[in-house]
């Protein structure tokens, strides 16, 4: 039985030449200015579509037999985490994060659960159909030997401890697990993947196969059912917990631009959690390497979001390719979202200079005016304030461009999962946030 299978579910005329005094003064009164011109149209959201009831352990099930015992009434939900054109109109790659996760203090801590274990990350093919989001396929992602790679933490000390959904049996660590977020399609079927554990980058074939896993220089990730390959800066290792990669595009020479969703914890956290400085790394696909690296700033937290005063919310969920060395970039918190035009340029190089060694005081994280310092920060244009359009849901974390003027956005809803103890009910069972997975069409009036 396939996944598809268990889906349930005005412009104004100008006053002519000719027209008589008393009208022209009756509607200049009135406050319609003779030969005005039409207000510009704003962007705004012209289809939502959402995606059905799908129990998860019948979804997972499908594809891997015998993964998920218990899915403790969880839905299929997360294929959010992005979305990338399929080909034919209305139909989209899309790829599910980790799996159900969240957060319970124990003693004070916070500790890292993992619901549904079992799960298996996996690209889902969709269609928009009238207001529904239809499974059309599903793909697991799986080890050289066809095991599922799971969405568990990798390694013990770098990596948070994984636990049971209430947080008090302690699971284990699977170096083949992946946070997958960012999905491209290649032109010969495969797919690039990106994740936030490494970070790391990820080849896998057309049926969900990792060919090979990227990985910062020093990470010493072993244990996998899988290639490894350490082919990234090692000033990488200092990601943040749970920001490692997250957006992914892909170029039209095929190169791929890779975005680490918050800036790196150099030299501490601190420096990490205070910093508008983050970085976006450019792979080749044929030489196998990273080729370029850029310093991007983000707009101060209470520009993206005026209800948000932490810095530490801004994140980069979305990268989008509209053309040579032209990106669209989502700056967000959970609550808003803002589209920046970005030009890629070789003199905005920064790979392998002082800011790639993690020694370097101040580093590029600390610098308050990094353009000042010589470092050449990338410029960018605001597209659109997705805080100011109606019908557009929060936590959108995929983004595809549909045409010219027209983008796809999808949400992440986290699996209908909230954080706490009360996020399961007596019985074991998720108590849903109603959160839908959700897709919308927005019209952008001047296009890209």
């Amino acid at each position: 039985m396939s996944p598809h299978d268990l889906v349930r579910r005005r412009v104004r005329r100008p006053v002519a030449v000719g027209v008589p005094l008393a009208v022209v003064v009756a509607l200049v009164a009135a406050g319609t200015a003779v030969g005005a011109p039409a207000k510009a149209e704003a962007a705004h959201v012209t289809r939502t579509a959402t995606l059905g009831d799908l129990p998860l352990g019948a979804f997972s099930n499908a594809l891997l037999p015998g993964t998920v015992g218990n899915d403790r009434g969880v839905d299929l939900g997360g294929i959010g985490s992005d979305i990338y054109p399929a080909g034919r109109k209305g139909e989209f790659w899309t790829i599910t994060d980790r799996g159900p996760n969240g957060q319970i203090k124990v003693g004070g801590t916070k500790r890292r659960t993992f619901p549904v274990p079992g799960f298996d990350p996996a690209i889902v093919k969709i269609r928009v159909s009238g207001d529904t989001v239809k499974v059309l396929d599903a793909i697991p992602i799986t080890t050289s030997s066809g095991k599922a790679v799971t969405g568990l933490s990798n390694q013990q000390g770098r990596d948070e401890a994984p636990y049971s959904y209430d947080a008090q049996t302690a699971l284990s660590y699977n170096p083949n697990g992946l946070d997958t977020e960012g999905i491209v399609r290649a032109g010969d079927g495969s797919f690039w993947i990106v994740d936030e554990y490494g970070p790391s980058l990820v080849h896998v074939s057309a049926r969900g196969k990792v060919l090979t896993r990227y990985v910062p220089k020093g990470l010493h990730l072993t244990g996998t059912d899988y290639p490894v390959v350490e082919a990234l800066p090692s000033v990488l290792l200092h990601r943040k917990i749970n920001r490692g990669f997250e957006g992914l595009a892909q170029l039209p020479g095929g190169d791929l631009v890779m975005a680490l969703q918050s800036p790196l914890s150099l030299p501490d956290g601190d420096a990490g959690d205070a910093s508008l400085n983050t970085r976006l790394l450019r792979f080749s696909t044929k030489k196998r390497a990273v080729t370029a690296e850029y310093a991007y700033r983000f707009d101060p937290v209470n520009v993206v979001d005026p209800s948000e005063d932490d810095t530490s919310e801004l994140k980069i969920s979305s990268v989008v390719a509209v053309g040579d060395d032209r990106l669209l970039v989502e700056e967000r918190t959970d609550k808003a979202a803002r589209l920046q035009l970005v030009q890629l340029g070789r003199k905005s190089n920064i790979l392998g200079g002082r800011y790639d060694d993690d020694t370097t005081s101040p580093s590029l994280e600390q610098l308050d005016d990094p353009a000042a310092t010589g470092v050449p920060v990338l410029s960018k244009k605001l597209v659109v304030d997705l805080g100011t359009v109606s019908g557009v849901p929060q936590k959108i974390e995929g983004i595809a461009r549909v045409d010219h003027d027209t983008l796809a956005l999808i949400n992440d809803n986290d699996f209908g999962m909230t954080d706490g103890a009360g996020a399961f009910d007596a019985q074991g069972r998720l108590v849903d946030s109603g959160i839908e997975t959700t897709l919308v069409y927005l019209k952008l009036p001047h296009g890209i």
